[in-house]
């Protein structure tokens, strides 16, 4: 099986590297960028991408885009994502395609080796992979007080982009909610 992985952190990218060579995978590609992570894919043309969530420049939701971006390039592309944070609104859009295999598993949630390159092979062969705590995070956001289901998709459109401008943008959420306030005069300061 050919596998790309797309990991900013050095000792975690050459340690899935080498633990997945250990159970007998090829890694084609291990990056640490998403613009890498879509030249590897197009030009390795792998079984499966492993994919972190936040790469750089920003350290924000790059990989996931990323993802997103080599699944709209190669159709169903299998893809689990790595992360150390739940980003809903990629992770339903990640999974509403419909098409290939998906995966998204929370790295402090690892526990061994084989969980983990089992996880890899069921998502290569297009099945679906999801740690409890996403799918937790997932159905909650939907039993909350604000019915998604009263959203129209352009609504729900409008609330990706503007969590995606407050992440490029580093206002991380606060209880105070300015994040609105500050984000208008990062725009108009330029």
């Amino acid at each position: 099986m050919r596998v790309v992985i797309a990991e900013d952190l050095f000792l975690l990218r050459d340690g899935l590297t080498r633990m997945l060579q250990a159970h007998g995978l090829q890694i084609t590609s291990a990056v640490d960028n998403g613009a890498d992570l879509l030249a590897a894919v197009a030009s390795d043309q792998p079984d499966v991408a492993i994919v972190d969530v936040r790469l750089p420049p920003t350290f924000t939701d790059e990989g996931i885009r990323a993802a997103l971006a080599a699944r709209r390039e190669v159709s169903g592309l299998p893809v689990l994502v790595l992360s150390q944070y739940v980003e809903q609104l990629y992770a339903r859009e990640l999974l509403a395609s419909g098409t290939g295999g998906i995966g998204y598993l929370l790295k402090d949630r690892v526990f061994d080796s084989a969980q983990f390159v089992d996880a890899v092979r069921r998502v290569a062969a297009g099945g679906t992979v999801m740690d409890p705590e996403v799918i937790a995070r997932l159905l909650a956001r939907n039993t909350g007080d604000g019915s998604l289901t009263a959203l129209s998709p352009r609504e729900r459109a409008v609330a990706k982009h503007t969590a995606s401008i407050f992440l490029k943008l580093d206002l991380q959420p606060s209880d105070d909610d300015n994040r609105r306030v500050l984000a208008v005069l990062a725009y108009l300061g330029g």
